[in-house]
């Protein structure tokens, strides 16, 4: 058993959290949100009053953060509390370059670090069969693989410190990008007579099959477990869609990668957010599509 501190527990972080505790591991946590905190509280967590405390004498810190720089500020007050060789991980989706300087700051105080961002939404949280792209040293690597197995199904050593972040923001591209081409498919189905479950029958079971029309089906019916289903109340909320789409589309800038798909996702997602998509699933682009 390992005393771990998890910063940030909210829709992901909380459930990634709670699975520590079930696998018999002294979780201490923190965060800004106090609702978050008092439904940690009761998923067993150990709720500390700053960052500073929830750290310890902790093995294992964990982060789950909405942003770069705010990654980079909490691991300025986590990595100088903990104790020498302990590991620190981030599971926040953030740009490449933050992810690197927080490695920095971490191999500068003699601690083991990885950026490990991950891909399954809360409900892969939720049951711990989250994948986790790794980046970091084999080390470092080897010291955290038992403990993200605990949260996770998948964890794929990717490289060199940030190339987890690397995989992530690809990854996310290819899931905006086929959303809004299953998206519009049942736009298009609906015009011409087709029904949502025909055209799901055979899409999922030949060459249209994608993780967004079979997990994350942008229309009520076909997946049960999908949030068009919920009103599209979000698992994955599109302005975090947006945030990997114009993650994606600074490390295609900043590296001469020519990405149109990307970019037009990106430019999509964002007339979304602004026109009423703020707060919703990320599949209810479905709905601003048809507009």
């Amino acid at each position: 058993m390992a005393r771990v501190a998890f910063i940030g527990l909210g829709n992901m972080g909380g459930p990634m959290a709670a699975n520590l505790v079930k696998s018999g591991h002294a979780v201490f946590g923190y965060d800004v949100a106090q609702e978050v905190c008092t439904t940690a509280a009761g998923k067993g967590i150990h709720i500390a009053d700053t960052v500073e405390a929830a750290i310890g004498d902790a093995d294992v810190i964990m982060t789950m953060l909405p942003n770069g720089d705010l990654v980079r500020s909490v691991w300025a007050r986590a990595v100088p509390a903990a104790r020498k060789g302990a590991l620190i991980i981030d599971s926040s989706t953030i740009d490449v370059n933050s992810a690197r300087g927080a490695h920095d700051c971490a191999r500068a105080a003699g601690l083991l670090s990885l950026d490990a961002p991950v891909s399954g939404g809360t409900e892969g949280a939720v049951a711990g069969t989250l994948t986790f792209m790794v980046g970091g040293d084999e080390a470092s690597f080897e010291a955290g693989r038992s403990l993200l197995a605990q949260m996770g199904r998948r964890i794929v050593h990717c490289g060199a410190a940030g190339n987890g972040q690397a995989a992530k923001i690809c990854n996310n591209m290819i899931l905006g990008v086929t959303m809004i081409a299953v998206s519009e498919a049942f736009n298009l189905a609906e015009q011409v007579g087709l029904s949502h479950q025909a055209l799901f029958d055979v899409a999922s079971s030949s060459s249209g099959q994608c993780y967004a029309l079979t997990t994350h089906c942008p229309v009520p019916g076909p997946v049960p477990t999908a949030s068009s289903n919920r009103g599209y109340t979000p698992g994955f909320a599109s302005e975090l869609m947006l945030k990997d789409l114009r993650l994606s589309q600074e490390v295609a800038e900043a590296s001469r990668a020519a990405t149109p798909l990307g970019a037009a996702a990106r430019d999509i997602f964002d007339r979304f957010v602004e026109n009423g998509g703020r707060g919703r699933d990320y599949s209810a682009v479905i709905q601003f599509l048809r507009g």
